[in-house]
């Protein structure tokens, strides 16, 4: 074999290499990130499944003060003092 023909095979042959080690590095890094993303989404969801039992048992006690107490729904204005004239 020549001399160009052996550096163009170690050339394509690092190439080569080259390529593969990026692309197994490139997938690796791809999976973390995409498995970040799914712990992330679990963990909100668990931020929202507790803040969703937070206002239902806020719901809950609403509706026991209320049972408890006369609540009216009123727009009647109070009444006011007048003012002396000046």
């Amino acid at each position: 074999m020549s001399r160009a023909s052996k550096l163009t095979l170690a050339g394509t042959s690092l190439f080569a290499v080259g390529t593969v080690v990026f692309v197994h590095f490139q997938q690796k890094f791809e999976k973390e990130a995409m498995h970040q993303g799914v712990i992330r989404d679990m963990e909100q969801q668990r931020i929202k499944k507790e803040r969703q039992l937070d206002f239902d048992m806020q719901r809950a006690l609403e509706e026991e003060y209320k049972k408890g107490q006369t609540v009216r729904e009123s727009t009647d204005e109070l009444p006011t003092k007048e003012l002396p004239n000046r």
